[in-house]
């Protein structure tokens, strides 16, 4: 009885612990579960944030670039700018030489009228003795008659009063010949100075249709400046027009062929090849991959090319980026060459494909234009890049 006792509470004790056990494997199982959803709306939410971060950067990227195609159009401008304010500032240097001369030649003028003036008033001087000479000369002879009629009475003085009078009537004419002299050396230096005068005035007239001339000139050249500036925007705006066209053709059809490949993105005006696809790691030699994307790229410019105009002078400029990391081989030196040398690379193979030299151009930048400026390998990767722009010359 004992025996069968113990039996019937075993078996009592074994289905409760199995119920425990199941019990407690479903609660394991239930957190399990719990902790996988939530790794996994984790892990959306982080690749959510990695996009959304990709995608801020390429906006920054965009943005940097335009900036400085705005910058460099600022610089071009500000040229033209400073070069026309130059122009401006010796037209108005020279005006202010030609006023100086006309002021200098108006000083001169007027020292010449004070010696008029002088001379005006030493004839007057001479004038006055003449007219002393006459006074005195019409009394001699007033003294004269009186003792002439007194001839009879003064017989012994005749001869001293006609000696007298041959010398009253000498000095006399000796005086009024010296004032004749002085009278016509006046007329004779007024007669310079006036023509001193005319040659003066013809002077300061032709120094101010000079400036007329001059003031003429600058509005005319200041006119043609404006004429020029807006036919040349006018024409720039044209001639960006229609290259933009064919600009935007161009990045579209590269846009349906290559745009969702690894590696390679438009931004804006320029088709980028990240490094890794065309090159392996220090090399400047194009690996098939590279063939590969680059002969698609040349086909869609070649049949794109056939229908820009002869008169647009386009180019396909390729330029070479590396990132910040030295590099110190026999073959390249630094960065300067290996850039270099992977834009020539690329312009050897599309020049290879058919396109013609005069509308390629290659470029090396070396570390020196970098997209993102940060020291890590995600900016080493970014920064290690082809560039092709289409633009013209």
């Amino acid at each position: 009885m004992a025996l069968a006792r113990r039996n019937r509470n075993n078996m009592d004790i074994w289905p409760g612990f199995v119920d425990a056990l199941a019990t407690l494997l479903m609660v394991i199982i239930f957190l399990l579960l719990i902790f996988v959803i939530s790794q996994v709306f984790l892990n959306d939410a982080l690749v959510g944030r990695d996009k959304a971060l990709d995608k801020l950067n390429l906006q920054v990227s965009e943005l940097a670039d335009m900036l400085k195609l705005e910058r460099a159009s600022s610089a071009d401008l500000r040229n033209q700018v400073s070069d026309l304010s130059s122009e401006l500032r010796a037209s108005l240097a020279k005006r202010a030489d030609l006023e100086a001369q006309l002021k200098s030649l108006s000083g001169e003028n007027e020292g010449l009228k004070k010696e008029l003036e002088a001379s005006e008033g030493a004839l007057a001087v001479v004038s006055a003795d003449l007219e002393d000479a006459y006074k005195t000369i019409e009394a001699n002879k007033e003294t004269i008659e009186a003792q002439l009629g007194q001839l009879a009475l003064l017989e012994n003085q005749i001869e001293a009063l006609k000696a007298l009078k041959e010398e009253l009537e000498s000095e006399a004419a000796s005086k009024l010949a010296q004032a004749d002299e002085e009278v016509v050396a006046a007329r004779a230096e007024a007669a310079l100075l006036n023509q001193q005068l005319k040659a003066l005035a013809a002077q300061i007239e032709e120094l101010n249709n000079i400036l007329a001339a001059s003031e003429l000139k600058d509005a005319e050249q200041q006119a043609q400046i404006e004429a020029l500036g807006k036919r040349l925007n006018k024409a720039l705006a044209s001639k960006v027009q229609e290259l933009s066209k064919y600009r935007s053709e161009f990045f579209g059809r590269l846009r349906e062929i290559l745009g969702n490949r690894r590696g390679v993105q438009i931004v804006n005006d320029r088709f980028v090849f990240q490094s890794e696809v065309l090159f392996t790691s220090g090399s400047a030699d194009l690996g098939p991959a590279g063939e590969e994307q680059l002969s698609r790229l040349a086909t869609t410019l070649l049949d794109i090319s056939r229908d820009i105009p002869e008169k647009l002078n386009w180019v396909l400029q390729v330029e070479g980026h590396t990132d910040a990391q030295p590099i110190s081989t026999a073959q390249f030196p630094s960065n300067w060459e290996l850039s270099a040398a992977r834009a020539i690379s690329v312009v050897k193979f599309l020049r290879s494909q058919g396109l013609p030299a005069k509308h390629l151009s290659a470029v090396g930048y070396g570390e020196f234009q970098p997209l993102d400026p940060r020291d890590d390998e995600i900016a080493y990767r970014r920064n290690r890049r082809i560039e092709l722009k289409l633009t013209q010359r």
